[in-house]
């Protein structure tokens, strides 16, 4: 009886510990069903694209530019070496590869752990696949709703991904402190190495911060990281990645990081950011319109030559500063410091670290920022950003000043915000003074192309870039392009049947346009009765210009601005013919280049080719084929053939002739005596009304090079203002260097030509044994016998009393018959009326 009711007893409490086995059973079920229910689709992760760097490369292969939104560069698990992934592993979940997704022994451990402590000590149990679930697919609050969920995902992500593919997630999302993400970053950001770089030690410092970031500064916190740092490299030991001369090797190692100045920044070993790499960011958004350059992890190889691009940089900022300080007035930076923050030197520094001035200039030397903290009779004496003590004595001497007009009372006050550089011996680099610097008012913009790709090699698009000083790129920048559209309305009558022989009038004439009365003049003031093309563009004749447009008709000469990607929608008015109209260097310089390459369309680009994250091309720029870069029989020094089927914009023969009459310029033209190079060149200067905005742009056989000057908002630069004398010396001192690299040679005449001796100032045949300076072998069309003694007016007709190929005054009044047959007297004040007519010379 006894014994019936203990086996009762006990089989009464056998099966209510069955039943509550099974209702908890049933209940923890409901609860993870419940829970499931309204999980995040875990097979995205499958897809997973994390906001990655996009780095912009040279075409040596170096990193110039980088964009992201989080520092973060896309590793394959493949790729990441074991040594990393151990750390990790050791210092996060230990039993990784043994485990489903979750570790019932590590959440036994916590929960026991909490017991003990009464709550006091809380850690978390969550395994790296928890983890990734946590921060891909959960809200990272802590729920116990939310531990449920990653319970419930991981295993199921497991299955997906498998281990490597959650170690690939992780460990490239992961936030390691220094704004970086990803190991990849963070072994750049701390010790500027590459993953397989790093040592043991370096790899635990990084498993040191994924729970806490930011709490671990190799500097500010460092026996905080150096203590977590030896408790992950113990953890290695005893989980076997580690042998024991491998920990002992570890422990010793003292922490040496970037920012302790242990090694140098990898930030510090790329170029600032310039105009170029800024330019990218458009042109590759306006190829990929959805993707986001600070996100996507593309891999841009630029066309930029990065020698070439210092000597554009170089040549533009030495012209701006030589035109600025030859106006001899001190403009400074309009900044200063009040006079209660110069009393402290640690106060003033730091007012001055955050003064709103630009900082990446270096002409000649680093421009610093500095303070004027003495005005003397005889010197200033400076505060300096980032001198040192032992540094040469802050002070500028009075005759450093000898430009300006005044003295330092007159230009300065305690305060003032300034910029200097050291001034060194060409000889030797050793120092001779400090002398004050200023960022000039007038500014500009310069670039290269190669002629026969489109591939930009150079763009300044302004003295200095930085983003939030300076980032306008006037390379971009609408003005007037005055003479220097003048090749397109040559260009438009030579397509149509005239050829550099051809006479047009050079006389005064009158165009009613709204009621007024436009007077075009030429610079001199003066008119040269009729000439012949060839001369009228080597020397700018406006006059002759309008006569031209109006003969071959303004819609035909804006049919050719458009089709050279000039304009998109030209107005057809005279005047525009002198490039009144508005249009960017970008555009005249990849029009230019067609004139170069023998007339075939050329787009313009910054960048060769883009590559995805995943490294496959999505864009090239280049689309010939090279059918003989393979053939291995190819003839010793003969370069294979490309095959193009680019579009042709204008006939060879014009290509040439325009070319040929454009070397003219140079020669003898406006542009002569500014541009002196070994290697024949082309090109045309161009200045606006009252000297608002200075051109030239000019190529050689390869390379087209175009630079503009002219104050922001325009107005008259002076006398010396012209394209001749402001930017054709840039662009000689530019082509020095590029024509070291990459050559030039005659430009190559079409079959079709047909040459024939020319006297240049009348249009004249000459025999064929003609010689002396007045002789020019020009080209004409083959099979087309070309017809001399033929004068063009354009519909105004010559004054009767112009001698022919004679200067003329206007200081008299002239009589004109105009196109209608009217006579009009234009007296001696005539001007260029209220119209603007863009182009001087």
């Amino acid at each position: 009886m006894v014994l019936r009711f203990i086996l009762s007893f006990l089989g009464g409490i056998f099966s209510m510990i069955t039943l509550g086995i099974g209702m908890g059973a049933l209940a923890l079920g409901a609860v993870f069903y419940m829970y499931g229910q309204s999980l995040p689709t875990y097979e995205a992760l499958a897809n997973y694209t994390p906001k990655t760097i996009s780095r912009v490369y040279s075409g040596e292969g170096q990193v110039i530019d980088e964009f992201a939104e989080e520092r973060r560069l896309f590793t394959p698990a493949a790729e990441i070496p074991d040594i990393v992934k151990q750390a990790f592993i050791s210092a996060e979940d230990k039993n990784f590869y043994t485990h489903d997704g979750y570790d019932l022994r590590g959440i036994g451990a916590a929960m026991y752990e909490a017991v003990a402590t009464r709550g006091e000590t809380l850690r978390g149990a969550s395994t790296i696949t928890q983890q990734v679930a946590k921060n891909f697919l959960l809200d990272g609050s802590r729920r116990v709703e939310r531990k449920i969920q990653e319970l419930i995902l991981a295993p199921r992500m497991e299955e997906i991904l498998g281990k490597e593919g959650i170690l690939e997630l992780y460990l490239n999302e992961i936030d390691l402190g220094v704004r970086s993400f990803g190991v990849t970053a963070a072994a750049r950001s701390y010790f500027n190495k590459s993953l397989s770089e790093l040592s043991p030690a370096e790899a635990a410092f990084l498993a040191v911060h994924p729970k806490a970031p930011y709490r671990y500064h190799p500097v500010r916190n460092r026996e905080a990281a150096l203590a977590r740092r030896d408790f992950i490299l113990e953890e290695m030991y005893e989980n076997g990645y580690l042998t024991e001369e491998e920990l002992q090797t570890a422990l010793a190692d003292p922490l040496r990081t970037v920012q302790n100045g242990d090694f140098p920044s990898y930030n510090s070993e790329r170029p600032d950011r310039d105009y170029f790499t800024a330019a990218i960011v458009n042109e590759v958004e306006e190829l990929f319109p959805n993707y986001e350059m600070n996100s996507a992890g593309l891999s841009i190889r630029a066309t930029v030559d990065e020698e070439l691009q210092a000597a554009a940089r170089d040549t533009l900022q030495r012209q701006l500063e030589n035109f600025d300080r030859g106006l001899g007035v001190w403009r400074g930076t309009g900044l200063s410091l009040p006079e209660d923050l110069l009393q402290d030197e640690e106060t003033w520094r730091a007012n001055l670290r955050n003064a709103p001035v630009i900082r990446t200039i270096d002409l000649e030397n680093p421009w610093y920022p500095a303070v004027v903290l003495e005005v003397g009779e005889t010197q200033l004496r400076l505060g300096i950003e980032d001198w040192e003590e032992g540094d040469e004595e802050p002070v500028v001497p009075r005759r450093d000043i000898e430009w300006m007009r005044g003295n330092f009372a007159d230009n300065f006050s305690r305060g003032d915000i300034v910029h200097v550089r050291k001034m060194t011996s060409d000889e030797d680099g050793s120092f001779i003074r400090w002398t004050l610097r200023q960022v000039p008012e007038v500014q500009g913009a310069f670039m290269a192309m190669d002629v026969n790709t489109g591939r930009v090699l150079a763009m300044q698009g302004g003295f200095g870039y930085e983003i939030r000083i300076s980032e306008l790129n006037r390379a971009y920048a609408e003005r007037q392009p005055g003479s220097a559209f003048k090749p397109f309305v040559f260009a438009a009558a030579l397509d149509s049947g005239y050829t550099p022989a051809t006479v047009v009038v050079d006389a005064p004439i009158e165009v009613a346009a709204g009621g007024e009365i436009w007077r075009p003049q030429n610079y001199s003031n003066r008119y040269y009765g009729p000439t012949p093309l060839r001369t009228g563009i080597e020397q700018s004749r406006n006059v002759m210009t309008v006569r031209l447009a109006q003969e071959v008709g303004m819609p035909t000469v804006a049919n050719y601005a458009e089709r050279f990607g000039v304009y998109d929608d030209m107005t057809a008015y005279l005047s525009a013919s002198l490039g009144s109209e508005e249009t960017t260097l970008y555009r005249l310089v990849a029009a230019y280049a067609m004139f170069a390459n023998g007339g075939e369309r050329v787009e313009p680009t910054l960048v060769d080719r883009v590559q995805d994250r995943n490294g496959d091309t999505i864009y090239r720029h280049d689309q010939r084929v090279c059918r003989e870069c393979a053939d291995v029989n190819l003839e010793p020094g003969r370069a294979p053939r490309i095959a193009s089927d680019r579009e042709r914009v204008m006939n060879a023969v014009t290509a040439y002739q325009l070319t040929s009459m454009m070397e003219g310029v140079v020669q003898r033209g406006t542009a002569r005596g500014a541009v002196n190079l070994p290697v024949p060149i082309a090109g045309k200067t161009g200045t606006t009304n009252d000297e608002k905005d200075a051109w030239f742009v000019g190529f050689s056989s390869n390379i087209v090079a175009g630079c503009y000057i002219g104050y922001d908002t325009p107005r008259p630069m002076g006398r010396g203002g012209s394209g001749g004398g402001l930017c054709a010396p840039v662009f000689n001192s530019f082509m020095k260097t590029a024509i070291q690299k990459y050559g030039g040679g005659a430009f190559e005449a079409p079959e079709e030509c047909m040459f024939i001796n020319i006297d240049r100032f009348t249009g004249a045949r000459l025999p064929d044994g003609a010689s002396g300076g007045n002789v020019v072998r020009e080209c004409f069309r083959a099979g087309e016998e070309p017809i001399f003694g033929i004068t063009f007016d354009g519909g105004f007709a010559m004054a009767s009393d112009l001698p022919l190929f004679d200067e003329v005054r206007t200081n008299d009044p002239v009589s004109v018959t105009t196109s209608t047959g009217e006579e009009a007297t234009i007296n001696s004040n005539a001007s260029f009326g209220s119209l603007s007519s863009g182009g001087l010379y």
